[in-house]
C-alpha cells in the first residue's frame, strides 16, 4: 500500500456513525466513482463479527476498484480479510505489534494530534499519519481542534504521508491547503453529500490544483 499512499490526496472514511450498514456498497461506490484514492471503514461500537463481516464486504468492492481499504482500529480483520491498511489510535497498540499482526504487506497508520505524536508515529515506523482534529468535529469529540498553525511545519518535518483530518470540508478546504496541506480526510461532509460523487471530485480538484502549482514551481 506505501505506493498507493504515495500519491494518494483524497481519503475517505465509511464510518457507521454516520451511515446505516445496508448503505456501506452504495455509499462507497459512490465514493470510488468521485475519485476517493483510499478508503478506510470505521465501525465503532460494532461487534467484532459484524465488523468483520462489513470488512469483506467492502473490500470486495474496494479491490475490484483497485482503491486500498484501511480498517480501523483491528489488525487482525485487516489481516483475516487482507486488507491492505490498518489504521490506530494513539491508545491503540503500539505500531511494531499490529505490523506483527497484519504482515509487512499491509500499512499501518496512526492518528495524531500535535507536532510532537506525529513526529514520534514517525519515529515509530507509520507507513502514514492522520493529523488533526484541524477544527471542531463530532467524530473526535476528546480532542480540541488543533487549527492550522502546524500544517506547514509538520510536512516540513514528517517524511511520510501525512493526511489532514478533523472537520475538514468543501467550503473550508482551500485554507487547509493554503495552510500546507496536500492530502485530507473527510468524513461527515462526504457522507452526508447530497451528491457523494459530485462532491469527492469537487474535493478532487481542489487538491490536484494544488499538486500541479506545486510541480511547475
Amino acid at each position: 500500500m506505501s505506493g498507493p499512499l504515495d500519491h494518494a490526496q483524497l481519503y475517505g472514511i465509511l464510518d457507521l456513525g454516520y451511515i446505516k450498514r445496508p448503505d456501506l456498497v452504495r455509499v462507497v461506490t459512490a465514493m470510488i466513482g468521485g475519485g476517493i484514492d483510499v478508503v478506510q471503514l470505521r465501525a465503532k461500537d460494532h461487534a467484532l463479527a459484524e465488523t468483520a463481516a462489513m470488512a469483506e464486504e467492502v473490500h470486495r468492492v474496494t479491490s475490484a476498484a483497485d482503491v486500498p481499504l484501511v480498517i480501523n482500529d483491528h489488525p487482525a480483520i485487516a489481516r483475516n480479510v487482507r486488507a491492505e491498511g490498518v489504521h490506530l489510535g494513539q491508545d491503540d497498540m503500539p505500531i511494531a505489534d499490529a505490523r506483527e499482526i497484519v504482515g509487512p504487506d499491509c500499512a499501518v497508520g496512526k492518528s495524531t494530534h500535535s507536532l510532537d505524536q506525529a513526529i514520534r508515529a514517525f519515529y515509530e515506523g507509520a507507513d502514514y499519519i492522520g493529523f488533526g482534529p484541524l477544527f471542531a468535529t463530532p467524530t473526535k469529540p476528546d480532542y480540541p481542534p488543533i487549527g492550522l498553525d502546524e500544517v506547514a511545519k509538520v510536512h516540513d518535518t514528517v517524511r511520510i504521508p501525512i493526511f489532514c483530518i478533523g472537520g475538514i470540508k468543501l467550503d473550508n478546504l482551500p485554507k487547509v491547503i493554503e495552510a500546507g496541506a496536500r492530502r485530507v480526510v473527510i468524513v461527515s461532509g462526504l457522507l452526508q453529500a447530497s451528491d457523494i460523487v459530485a462532491y469527492a471530485r469537487s474535493v478532487k480538484d481542489l487538491l490536484n490544483r494544488k499538486s500541479k502549482f506545486e510541480n511547475q514551481k
